[in-house]
């Protein structure tokens, strides 16, 4: 097996075990939400409180831009 061969294939899997572990991470977090434990949690929060309380967890955000990978669309 060739070194660039090697450092392709180590590449993969390195870009494997990093999407696994954000998989992981964002799992984490969406067991963990407060709207989980909801009877109506369908619905929308009645109070600003409750609103707060829904909120009070980490957030999901988007990475930037430059960060993002581009991604085939499926309609498309």
């Amino acid at each position: 097996m060739k070194a660039a061969q090697l450092r392709r294939m180590v590449g993969k899997v390195a870009a494997v075990v990093g999407e696994m572990n954000e998989a992981q991470r964002r799992m984490i977090i969406l067991r963990s939400a407060p709207d989980r434990y909801l009877l109506n949690s369908h619905e929308g929060p009645k109070t600003y409180h409750e609103f707060l309380a829904r909120t009070s967890g980490p957030l999901l955000h988007e990475p930037p831009a430059s960060r993002r990978r581009p991604q085939a669309h499926p309609g498309k």
